[in-house]
This record gives structure tokens, sequence and C-alpha cells, in this order.
């Protein structure tokens, strides 16, 4: 697939970076094509191709989100997905490692709002980007679940793919809304790791009977 980045900071990397390990086709979507964080990206991986951000949108497949919150708006109100994918890697995250939106409404939610003709779905959040770096454990003989949730079944098949790509196997939780409890995983997860110093490499595991 041809796959554009809004985004290309430790998450954005660690996916776009995987990805094309497995043949897909990287754009850096960013209106500064020269910028500082493009260029650090490319020298790490000379072969992501940059682009300003509508017309990565227009070649690309998917488009992953992968911004501080707080950007999200700004970035997506003037622009057109024409019913694409929008992959949605970013968080809320509060003063004290809180609910950014107080848990009234998801930030995935939020995301759909700001870019209402995309098809989002949510991934790649209930982690830090050290598991998107590495998702092998080779002491089990299970692969880490990665949750996803989103209005579009054809959307989530798409995301559902490049998980598997990643090392994932894809757990869909339903429509978007349930991304206000992924994004409560992700908090989770970073007071472990980031605030309380449980070391990052561990993930979730789905086990059926």
């Amino acid at each position: 697939m041809k796959l554009a980045f809004i985004g290309i900071g430790n998450v954005g990397f660690a996916l776009a970076n995987n990805l094309q390990k497995k043949n897909h086709e990287i754009f850096i979507a960013h209106n500064d094509t020269k910028s500082e964080s493009v260029i650090n990206a490319q020298k790490r991986n000379s072969t992501f191709k940059a682009l300003p951000i509508q017309e990565a949108i227009e070649v690309a497949d998917v488009i992953f989100l992968a911004t501080p919150f707080k950007a999200n708006e700004e970035i997506l109100k003037p622009l057109n997905f024409k019913r694409k994918t929008l992959v949605d890697c970013t968080n809320p995250v509060g003063g004290g490692i809180s609910h950014g939106l107080e848990s009234k409404v998801s930030g995935a939610e939020k995301v759909q709002d700001w870019s209402a003709n995309a098809n989002v779905v949510k991934s790649f959040t209930i982690y830090g980007f050290e598991n998107l770096e590495n998702s092998t454990f080779p002491n089990y003989n299970v692969k880490p679940i990665m949750m996803i949730a989103g209005n579009n079944d054809d959307s989530k098949k798409q995301v559902g793919l490049l998980n598997s790509d990643l090392g994932f196997d894809t757990l869909d939780t339903g429509n978007l809304s349930q991304s206000l409890h992924l994004e409560h995983m992700t908090l989770l997860w970073v007071k472990m790791v980031r605030a309380n110093g449980h070391h990052p490499n561990f993930t979730w595991a789905y086990l059926e009977r």
C-alpha cells in the first residue's frame, strides 16, 4: 500500500519504518518538506518520500495521524480525506497523565469530527513506541494484540492487514466510541512506564478459549 504519515516522531517513524520493510511505500505528509523532522526521518530511512499534506493524502491508500493531540484540529480541518482510512495514533493526555477530554468523549471521535470525510480507525495507541519498533516476544507462542475501533468495516480490515505486517493480531473492539476505553488503556500503560518506572517492553495478549 501507499501510506502517508502526518507526524513522523517516535510513533510515526516506528510504524513507517517497519511498514516500509514490508514493501509499503511511505510518504511523509508535511507542508514544509524541508523541515527538521522530515530531514531527520529521511536520514534514518532514505526511501521515505515527502509531500505536502494534501498531496500525500491524494496518493495514499491509508493515512496515519501521529501528531501531538493538541495539534490535530488545526491540521485536520482544512484537509479532504476523500473517504480514505485515517488511522488515529494519537491520545489526548492531560495533566497528571489524565484523559485530556475529561473522559467525556474519545480523542478519536474528535478526530472524526475534524476530518468529517475520513473513515477514522483508532489503532497503535495502547503501547509506547518501543513496542511498535519491535513487536516480537520470542519466549511466547502468541502474538501481542493490537486493539482497534472504528465505524467502517472496510477501513478496519485495511488496518488489520497492516497490524499483521507489524507482527500484531487484531482485536476489533467495536465502533469508534470504544476508543475512549482504548485511550484509558493507554493511560494505564503510560502511568506504569513513564511515571512509575516499569520497563516498556510489554504488551497485552488476547487468549480465547
